[in-house]
């Protein structure tokens, strides 16, 4: 049996990943698809974007001054590098909390030199450096602003997580009764539901228009635009989202997401990209969107060689030699007519 992703060691293959791919237009059609586009999944941090709404939504960014950059942090699993903490405790500063009110715990950072800082400072890895501590923040500042309890802003009961549990059901079209509700990496609420809907969220990512009345058209907008603004906010240094957005210019709107996921927005087409990999292994998620991306003639030959190691990514022996390739093996099947 053919399977999408292979992984080989020299010549010979060695390991081998299935995937699930959903491709839908703003109005909810499913155009293109690989495996299963209704498999029920947990898009982890690729919902940061939706997660960000009622920040913008409710006023709480304008009222405290937010830059586009710092929208685009609300949205990020970024690598921890000085700017991202820096922006972090500012926003901290002026909604008037401290570092210790972030509720997302620790982990050490992406950026390693951050993580070696700090080893010969002889300090203690603090909730700034979690890839969260953006997404936390955001909510933080929203909880002040609508003056509510920031001791228990992460349990799903809160006034905030029920905001962010509705956004999800209108921006992705699911029944917020339907939606499974667990706990991310970081505490808070994860929400798992079809691939398909996730689509849909980041298609209307990039044709907002189909929200006709209230904020949201505009609100989806502003967080888009500060994310294709500013990529270095939502990844960081040698990170597949931010480098994907730097090469496509303003085009694609690109949000991983733990356990192998990966969705993207594309602003010229107006369609919304998920991908889940079957076992979680977060090697094959920028081959399989290159290839994707490829196959529906979203990009062109340099942008292509410009991310060749995201499209071909390399097996390394521990003295960082190339010993194999990740390789995509799949062929998207269509779902309806185009033009439709």
């Amino acid at each position: 049996m053919s399977k999408a992703v292979l992984v080989y060691r020299g010549e010979y293959l060695e390991s081998t990943h299935d995937v699930h791919v959903a491709v839908v237009n703003a109005e909810g059609e499913l155009l293109y698809s690989y495996g299963d586009p209704n498999r029920f999944t947990f898009p982890r941090s690729s919902m940061k974007p939706f997660q960000a709404v009622p920040l913008v939504e409710s006023g709480a960014a304008e009222a405290f001054n937010y830059s586009a950059a710092e929208i685009s942090l609300s949205c990020a699993s970024h690598s921890g590098e000085p700017f991202h903490r820096e922006t972090v405790l500012d926003i901290l500063h002026r909604v008037g909390l401290e570092e210790n009110h972030l509720q997302c715990g620790t982990h050490i950072p992406r950026d390693m030199e951050s993580y070696h800082q700090l080893i010969r400072e002889g300090k203690e890895l603090s909730p700034v450096f979690s890839n969260c501590s953006g997404k936390h923040s955001g909510m933080l500042a929203t909880t002040v602003y609508m003056k509510e309890d920031v001791n228990t802003y992460r349990e799903v009961a809160h006034p905030h997580q029920q905001r962010i549990l509705e956004a999800i059901e209108q921006v992705c079209d699911f029944p917020k009764e339907q939606i499974q509700i667990s706990v991310d990496g970081c505490g808070v609420p994860v929400h798992q539901l079809p691939l398909k809907n996730v689509a849909l969220g980041f298609a209307r990512l990039a044709k907002p228009e189909a929200f006709t009345e209230g904020k949201r058209a505009q609100t989806l907008s502003t967080i888009r635009d500060s994310m294709i603004k500013h990529p270095e906010m939502v990844g960081g240094t040698k990170r597949f989202d931010t480098d994907l957005m730097k090469v496509y210019n303003g085009r694609i709107v690109a949000k991983a997401g733990a356990e192998a996921v990966q969705c993207l927005a594309d602003l010229e087409t107006g369609i919304g990209i998920a991908i889940k990999v079957e076992d979680g292994t977060p090697r094959a998620t920028s081959v399989v969107t290159m290839e994707v991306l490829k196959q529906l003639g979203i990009g062109n030959e340099e942008m292509f060689a410009e991310l060749e190691e995201y499209v071909h990514v390399p097996v390394l022996n521990a003295r960082q030699d190339k010993i194999g390739v990740v390789k995509a093996n799949f062929q998207l099947e269509k779902a309806i007519q185009e033009g439709k």
